[in-house]
């Protein structure tokens, strides 16, 4: 939960995330620590509190502590200046007039899809009128495409509200014969992506292109027009499958509303929520899992997954819990790198094991699928056993 004081809350968003390798090569932050520093450099006067004087102190630090953008963002579960931004324009919305980013695309032109992506397209046609978002689910989206249900058309992720909600416009309304979009996985806190291609199919966009009630960071679309959202938000019907991670539910969902669409030759415009009664059987099905209420710190130290491609290795950087590298673990696959830090006594707790062999495992799974592995991203706010440098 926030904290009572906004500003409180902000500077403890950021500093947790400044923290994060990740964080400091990462747009997003870049971005919102550029605006917040306009922000408040027009907003301090004589009066001004010292809450507001020391937050923008520690901005100008971060700011000369960020790194090579590396990526505009990477979709994290948690994401420390989308949910710092937020907080912010709360407290000072007449802020959000200030607000700039370089967000653009390239649009390819007589493609069937014109927006490049990380999606996967799998027919084109009446036959399959279902067009698949997993929001910040990466693997589900794999796991969708992988299954080859007849009525998918394509599925992908989308991690952002702004440049992220408009790609999935532009590649839509460029593909008449998709009726229905379905939100799937997780929807990644402080960009809310679901949320807003929720809100834009009930309410659609101001006059500056702000989706009208939409929580996310900043759900300003920059990169289409009022005429095709107004095509998109006639074309498909959004329908809210969030926080849902399996594919055979949604394969299921796929069907009905395929039934739907053959059933009565036509789909209702708009917006389209799940039934009542589709909604409880849902939630009948799965037990949530908890989060843990408290972490230990391994007393072994922190590891550090460098997969090598090219070699067809991965390398295991093993580092005290003040920075000094200890070893260097060399493996060509998962199994044989943590059984060898198991039998070293590298590792001295279940939950720290439990952590590597995931990470482990997705890093051999990048090398032989072919996609870019970045430690820590399906779980961006980890236990402070790892040190946050650790990850990159």
């Amino acid at each position: 939960m926030p904290e009572a004081n906004p500003i409180h809350h902000i500077h403890s968003e950021l500093q947790e995330g400044m923290a994060w390798a990740k964080c400091r090569k990462c747009g997003c932050m870049k971005d919102m620590l550029d605006n917040l520093e306009i922000a408040l450099s027009a907003n301090l006067t004589d009066t001004t509190s010292d809450l507001l004087s020391e937050l923008l102190r520690d901005t100008r630090h971060w700011l000369n502590q960020m790194e090579p953008i590396q990526y505009p963002c990477i979709g994290c579960d948690h994401c420390f200046p989308a949910v710092a931004t937020n907080s912010f324009y709360q407290a000072f919305p007449e802020s959000t007039q200030r607000y700039s980013s370089g967000c653009g695309f390239e649009v390819r032109e007589n493609a069937l899809f014109p927006i490049a992506g990380e999606y996967f397209v799998l027919c084109h046609g009446e036959g399959c009128p279902v067009a698949v978002s997993t929001l910040a689910s990466v693997e589900l989206a794999e796991q969708l495409a992988n299954l080859k249900p007849s009525e998918l058309c394509v599925v992908g992720k989308t991690e952002t509200e702004n440049i992220g909600v408009d790609k999935v416009i532009k590649n839509i309304v460029s593909n008449p014969t998709i009726r229905f979009l379905l939100l799937t996985g997780k929807d990644p806190e402080g960009h809310y992506s679901g949320k807003t291609l929720l809100a834009l199919a009930e309410n659609g966009v101001d006059d500056r292109m702000n989706v009208i009630g939409s929580p996310g960071k900043r759900p300003v679309l920059k990169n289409v027009t009022h005429e095709e959202v107004d095509a998109f938000r006639k074309q498909v019907q959004v329908v809210d499958l969030i926080g849902c991670e399996d594919p055979e539910k949604i394969i299921e969902k796929m069907r009905t509303l395929s039934h739907m669409q053959s059933s009565c030759g036509c789909s209702k415009q708009g917006r389209s929520d799940v039934t009542q009664e589709a909604a409880t059987i849902l939630h009948a099905e799965v037990l949530q899992a908890r989060e843990p209420v408290k972490f230990r710190m391994d007393k072994s130290g922190y590891f550090v997954i460098l997969p090598q491609p090219n070699r067809g290795t991965i390398l295991v950087e093993h580092y005290s819990y003040d920075n000094a590298l200890l070893r260097v673990i060399e493996g060509k696959n998962a199994r044989s790198i943590y059984w060898t830090i198991i039998e070293n006594g590298w590792v001295t707790q279940l939950d720290h094991s439990a952590y590597l062999g995931e990470e482990l495992a997705r890093a051999e799974l990048s090398m032989q699928l072919g996609f870019r592995y970045v430690q820590d991203q399906a779980h961006c706010k980890l236990p402070k056993r790892d040190q946050p440098s650790a990850t990159a």
